[in-house]
This record gives C-alpha cells, sequence and structure tokens, in this order.
C-alpha cells in the first residue's frame, strides 16, 4: 500500500480540512484530494465525508487510519533505524512543546544539555499554554508534551514527570510577605490569575474546591494571559498571583518577588509527560526521557 497515499489520508483525518493537511505536508491541496481519491478507489471504499463543515472520516475510514497509523510509525522507525545503524550516533528531529511553567525554567535547560550530549539530534521547543500543547501532541505536530496539568484526552496519554509548588506571589514589603493568610485577607487583594487554559490556574481552581471555594468568589480584577504577564504585573505592584515556585527563583532570589501561603490551600501539580496515544516514540524521544528522568 502506498504510503504517501494513507499519510495525505491520516493528514486529513487528523485536521478535518485538506488545505490544512496539505499546509503540514509541504504539497498542494489537489496533490493531497488526488492521494485520497486514489486511496479510495484503490479500496472500493468512501473513506472521508465530505458534506459537512469539516471532513470527517467514514466508519470504514476510521479503521482504515488505525491501521495506516501503526503502518506509518513502523516505516518511520525502520528508516530511522537505518539512517543511524545498530549502536550509531543518535540523530532525527525533537519537537516538544510545553505549557509556561516548565517551558520557562526546567524544560529549555534539560533540552540545551541533551542536544550538547547527542548533537545529530535536532531539537525544537514550543511554549503555550497547556490546552494547546496536550492538542498538538493529540494531532501530532508535537512528539512529546510538558505540562503542568493533566487535561483529559482521548488522543494522549499522561505520565508524572516531577513536582511543582505552586505559592502567591506578593510583591517584596507586601504585608502577605512571608505570612499564612486567610481566603478572607485574600479576597481583600487585587488578584491576578491566569487566562483559562493555564496549568497553574487549574490547579488552584480545584484546590479551592477542596475547601469549597471557587475562583470566582475570590473575585480577582485582573486576568493576564500566562505566567510571564502576571509575574510582570506582580513585579511592577499591581496585585498578587498564584505562580509555579521553579518559575520565580531568580526573582525570589534578586529580592524583585516574595511568597506568601493561604490557609488551609496547599497546592502543587505534578508536571506531567504527555504523549500521544499509539504513537511509537522515536529513539531521540526515548533517550531523552530517559536523560531528564536521570536528572529530575
Amino acid at each position: 500500500m502506498d504510503t504517501r497515499q494513507l499519510r495525505a489520508f491520516c493528514a486529513v483525518v487528523e485536521l478535518k480540512s485538506f488545505s490544512q493537511a496539505a499546509e503540514r505536508l509541504g504539497v498542494t491541496q489537489p496533490a493531497v484530494s488526488l492521494q485520497v481519491r486514489s486511496l479510495e478507489k484503490r479500496l472500493d471504499r468512501r473513506l472521508l465525508d465530505r458534506s459537512g463543515r469539516r471532513v470527517e472520516p467514514t466508519e470504514a475510514g476510521l479503521a482504515l487510519y488505525r491501521g495506516a497509523q501503526r503502518m506509518l510509525q513502523l516505516e518511520e522507525q525502520l528508516v530511522e533505524e537505518l539512517e543511524a545503524g545498530e549502536g550509531g550516533e543518535l540523530g532525527g528531529t525533537l519537537a516538544v512543546g510545553a505549557s509556561t511553567g516548565p517551558g520557562s525554567t526546567v524544560v529549555p535547560v534539560l533540552l540545551c544539555e541533551f542536544q550538547r550530549e547527542h548533537p545529530g539530534v535536532a531539537v525544537s521547543l514550543s511554549i503555550s499554554d497547556t490546552q494547546s500543547v496536550v492538542e498538538r501532541v493529540a494531532e501530532r505536530e508535537l512528539e512529546l508534551g510538558v505540562v503542568g496539568a493533566a487535561r483529559r484526552h482521548r488522543g494522549v496519554v499522561f505520565e508524572p514527570l516531577f513536582r511543582d509548588e505552586v505559592v502567591l506571589a506578593v510583591p517584596p514589603g507586601h504585608a502577605f510577605a512571608g505570612r499564612t493568610v486567610t481566603l478572607d485577607q485574600l479576597r481583600e487583594e487585587p488578584l491576578i490569575v491566569m487566562q483559562e487554559g493555564a496549568g497553574v490556574r487549574q490547579v488552584i481552581e480545584d484546590e479551592l474546591r477542596t475547601v469549597g471555594t471557587r475562583l470566582k468568589e475570590l473575585e480577582p480584577r485582573l486576568e493576564l494571559g500566562l505566567q510571564e504577564s502576571v509575574k510582570a504585573a506582580v513585579v511592577a505592584g499591581f496585585g498578587v498571583t498564584f505562580i509555579s515556585r521553579a518559575a520565580i527563583e531568580a526573582d525570589l532570589a534578586a529580592g524583585t518577588l516574595a511568597t506568601a501561603r493561604v490557609k488551609g490551600l496547599d497546592p502543587a501539580r505534578e508536571i506531567s509527560l504527555v504523549r500521544s496515544a499509539g504513537r511509537s516514540p522515536t529513539r531521540a524521544a526515548e533517550a531523552f526521557l530517559a536523560f531528564a528522568r536521570e536528572r529530575l
């Protein structure tokens, strides 16, 4: 079976669009359409439903998609093994995504150290919110993801990687600095939160539920995107925020931020590794995971 046809078909199924599939594959949209039509003709089956706004696989298409994934993964592994040779130098590419917490602290250093040990591997890291990372791993745009919250998604699997403490960051000299405060006291302060989809925000929402409170009851005054944005606002004195401790270690050492605790809350999160369900890892991915676990 022609793997080019299978690759085009799988891209359309995953992206639900011929044009986006063509962009991913670096070919024209007519070329993708021709590959899919040729595949349907050969199998004498309608594989895609093109009647709606989005392209959806038929029942036969879903069955083919599952089998095609396995075939394409095997092809990738065979090519990689032939190129690398048994026991040869590690090569290929490693595309990793990370949410803003681990993506601004731990992950970049790990990837740099890994690439220094394996110079034949081309490494790329993209940073976005947890939900976006999970979706990109599910769509196989990224091989691995590192995120601060395990969001349910049938297209991925999560594995624990390391634990990260979440703290209340406040300006230096703030009345809360170094203290334990109550939720009522926190409610009187301008609370800055990250956008929905951020791992830290999910951790705090879950932790508040354990004490019978919802985030909106704390009356957040500002929602400012992701980690760097809320940290900058706190440093500038506009309020307080919950944030990963690892993300502000340098600020704490420099004295530009301080921390506080909230009575009844002990927020922490498991930083998780995200993989695409059913995808066999490349040698580069397996080597990076072993490397990371030794150091975390």
